[in-house]
């Protein structure tokens, strides 16, 4: 654990430099699609914390260089060929730096994959002084009981997402009260090893430093649900190539997150294999003419299907879209069939509010809103990035939810377990059960 916290002092030590030379990229590397965004950062509004850290407040940053290409070597949000995922991440990033017309070293990243996993950990101690200190708060962290998750598995985020002094709760910041017990619920996001050590080789190979690494569920969070949402809870769901994210988030943290191996290239495999078509024939029939909720009209609305011999004119075949939609439709039922499943495990039902944000590439098949309604039994919606200052038109659709998140999250990122000073031998191994126990109990 001590290595592992390291590791992540070390990315914000480098987030931190690429603060003070006022540009930094993010790069999101999915299964359908590499995004590259180039952040210029504002001077003026970069403030020194208390603890020395520099600072941002929001809309500190404008985008100055955007870039996506087509994913090459990742295969369920993971990387599975090193050298054509490489390609693509320099591809992205050429020409993101060509249109910002600057160099970019550091990069924060995130990924989809490696199969995530929550934990809610607690934590108490007395508080020595009467007045809750920078020292405190690292040593209420160090008393949770950290489960053995195993040596295959990284931390990925260490969120304290409530503090309590005494029996005063809902604290999002206990530093300069007063009392006489502190107590602490974190949130622990654990991935699969590998798949992060290849993302952390990949990015080395470019010639790029990581400056930090993100769960992409929670970063997609981060721009597709409004406030209100973020306060009172939901749940995103990121529909993307290869993978289907999930994260929860309540009192503006996430609390919970975990993925669905299954996604938008899964549907075009099926329309591929059911339609008799070649698959980059079947990506453009779904996107030009997919769709979830067929209507007696559909059987008449004729799709013409090119030959994959274009020569031979006479192989031209014809397919309604009532036949298409009846291929698509059980895929995506599916898929949320999945995520009602991890909804229902994860605790959701206890939330205040109970909305459900669906956003990613996939999200914007026609009648997705109505049959996530139906699968999933809550109100839903479909969910855009938050705008931000100088991203492209073409940049602020649903398929660069994770990208903008990533943007937002490195302008403010929230406090982890590791930017506080954290004794090593306090980390404690005990096992404790998954996610939102403390939400339970506390809300």
């Amino acid at each position: 654990m001590s290595t592992l916290f390291e590791a992540q002092r070390a990315m914000r030590a480098r987030r931190e430099a690429a603060l003070k030379r006022g540009v930094v990229a993010v790069l999101d590397i999915g299964s359908a699609k590499v995004a590259c965004l180039v952040l210029q950062f504002a001077a003026d509004r970069i403030n020194a914390a208390s603890d020395g850290r520099p600072s941002l407040t929001h809309g500190a940053f404008r985008v100055i260089g955007a870039a996506t290409t087509r994913s090459r070597g990742v295969e369920f949000g993971e990387i599975a060929a090193m050298e054509e995922t490489e390609r693509a991440i320099r591809t992205a990033v050429t020409a993101a730096q060509k249109m910002a017309q600057t160099r970019v070293d550091h990069v924060i990243a995130c990924m989809s994959g490696g199969e995530p996993r929550s934990y809610g950990l607690t934590g108490e101690i007395p508080i020595e002084n009467g007045e809750v200190t920078q020292l405190d708060v690292g040593r209420v962290l160090a008393a949770c009981d950290v489960p053995d998750y195993g040596d295959d598995r990284e931390a990925l985020h260490a969120l304290p997402v409530n503090f309590a002094i005494d029996h005063r709760t809902g604290l999002s910041d206990p530093r300069g009260q007063v009392g006489g017990r502190l107590s602490v619920d974190m949130h622990l996001l654990t991935v699969d090893a590998a798949p992060v050590h290849n993302l952390l080789q990949c990015v080395r190979r470019c010639d790029l430093e990581l400056a930090g690494l993100v769960a992409a569920p929670y970063a997609s969070g981060i721009s597709a649900l409004v406030e209100d949402e973020q306060e009172l809870g939901a749940a995103c769901i990121d529909i993307g190539g290869g993978t289907t994210s999930l994260s929860i988030f309540v009192k503006r943290h996430m609390i919970y997150a975990d993925s669905v191996a299954m996604g938008g290239h899964h549907i075009t495999r099926d329309i591929c294999q059911g339609l008799h078509m070649p698959m980059a024939t079947a990506e453009r029939v779904k996107t030009l003419h997919g769709g979830l909720m067929a209507t007696g009209l559909d059987d008449r609305d004729l799709i013409e299907i090119p030959s994959a011999l274009e020569e031979f004119e006479s192989d031209r075949r014809q397919i309604s879209r009532s036949d298409l939609i009846g291929v698509i439709r059980p895929r995506m039922e599916e898929i949320l069939e999945e995520v009602r499943m991890r909804l229902d495990a994860s605790g959701f039902e206890y939330l205040p509010s109970q909305r459900v944000v669906i956003t990613g590439g996939s999200s914007q098949i026609p009648g997705m809103e109505t049959l996530a309604q139906r699968v999933l039994g809550r109100q839903a919606r479909i969910g855009k990035p938050l705008r931000v200052q100088g991203l492209p038109q073409a940049a602020t659709g649903a398929p660069f939810s994770a990208a903008v998140g990533l943007a937002l999250h490195a302008s403010h990122p929230q406090d982890e377990c590791w930017d506080f000073a954290i004794p090593a031998d306090r980390m404690g191994s005990k096992r404790v059960r998954r996610a939102l126990r403390w939400f339970r109990e506390n809300w």
